[in-house]
């Protein structure tokens, strides 16, 4: 029987509750359906499970990406000690036969392995980031002085009131290896906290190149004049936008403009880009998922400049199927597991240097031939390896064993 069946045997468990730190406009409602959660949903909807998403909203809740058939149950978020109560509330809300945490954090994995103990289900821990990494990684050290102490754990605004405070963060990594079994991104997190390696599927019938006219794409927004670069996704300091946009000054082409999709929601780096690059970019608003396929189809490269940091290493940086699954050709730089996703299928480039990013951009738009076959060839890759269906395959032999 295909494992895409929506008929399944009557020993497997019918539903899946995945357990979500934050489903807030910041947290995991930020980028729609594009995000993890809703890909392991999608790819657990495809095998025949009922889906259960479960998740305090520290903020506003938005629209999130689920059909009718799903279930999703909310509670708002807050600072200890009202979040117990958030906690009290979704407690009885977690009614799936497999409890599949999404991130390793208290509220969520924390959560779920206590739903898992005390009610006897498996739990599941999806690891997508190195979540101590924004905090100095294992050089994270809370500085235990009594008074301070105090002012964080009962102050208005004390920092060990946050449910993921980096202090809670770096003891829950030690209880990964108490999950029924730990599914990962990358290799890189494979290595450092073990389990089976999940990498994020796309949909690929939705992202088909085939459904979209690339110069009408582009007429629409106005750019026929351009040669479009694309970076689909929020800007940080450590995704490197900064040495992409030194290598456009490096070329000078008047032609070429870089399209971010998004942009930061935390702060004013957009600002401080805009300010000093702003000859170079178009700036496009969040996209829902089911509209980005058509901006993507505009591109005539994307482009991934990640920086080598400890965060950039554990990433599996989604605007990277974006541009494979549409069949664009691909620069971006050696790190983390990009070499390894991309395969020959793509143009790769050192970290943090502006000379060769320009150079590969060069080579793209100068050789439209070339560019098209290396896009065909990472569309396939994708299809094979990056697929949703490729993510439900690996997701069917975990939740069988459990």
């Amino acid at each position: 029987m295909s494992v895409f069946s929506k008929s399944q045997p009557s020993a497997q468990p019918r539903q899946v509750t995945i357990l979500v730190s934050d489903l807030s406009t910041k947290g995991v409602g930020r980028w729609g359906g594009a995000v993890r959660t809703f890909l392991l949903a999608q790819a657990l909807d495809r095998l025949g499970y009922r889906i259960q998403i479960v998740g305090s909203v520290f903020g506003e809740l938005g629209t999130l990406p689920a059909p009718p058939h799903w279930q999703v149950v909310t509670v708002p978020g807050c600072p200890y000690p009202g979040y117990f109560r958030s906690i009290a509330r979704l407690w009885p809300q977690i009614t799936g036969d497999i409890i599949y945490a999404q991130k390793l954090k208290p509220s969520s994995y924390g959560l779920g392995l206590l739903k898992a103990i005390a009610h006897r289900r498996p739990v599941i821990v999806d690891i997508d980031d190195w979540e101590l990494s924004w905090h100095g990684g294992d050089h994270y050290r809370y500085r235990l002085r009594p008074r301070k102490f105090l002012r964080d754990l009962l102050g208005k605004d004390g920092e060990l009131r946050r449910p993921d405070h980096p202090l809670y963060l770096q003891a829950i990594e030690s209880w990964a290896h108490h999950a029924t079994a730990i599914t990962v991104n990358t290799l890189a997190l494979q290595q450092r906290f073990g389990g089976v390696l999940i990498p994020s599927g796309k949909d690929t019938a939705l992202f088909d190149p085939d459904r979209f006219d690339p110069v009408a794409a582009r007429s629409r927004q106005g750019w026929q004049d351009y040669k479009i670069l694309m970076f689909p996704g929020a800007t940080r300091p450590y995704k490197g936008v900064e040495d992409l946009l030194e290598a456009l000054d490096q070329l000078n082409d008047p032609q070429i403009r870089l399209v971010i999709v998004g942009g930061s929601p935390y702060d004013d780096y957009d600002q401080q880009l805009q300010a000093r690059w702003g000859r170079w970019l178009i700036y496009l608003p969040k996209q829902p998922a089911s509209e980005m396929p058509g901006v993507v189809a505009a591109a005539h490269a994307v482009v991934v400049p990640q920086r080598d940091t400890p965060e950039t290493r554990a990433q599996f940086p989604l605007k990277l199927t974006d541009g494979m699954a549409m069949g664009k050709p691909v620069i971006a730089t050696r790190v983390g597991d990009i070499p390894q996703l991309l395969g020959d299928t793509g143009l790769l480039v050192e970290p943090s240097q502006p000379p060769q990013l320009a150079q590969a951009i060069r080579q793209v738009l100068d050789d439209p031939e070339q560019s098209g076959a290396i896009g065909r060839r990472a569309r396939q890759r994708c299809i094979e390896h990056y697929s949703l269906e490729a993510m439900a395959t690996g997701l069917h032999q975990i939740l069988d064993r459990c």
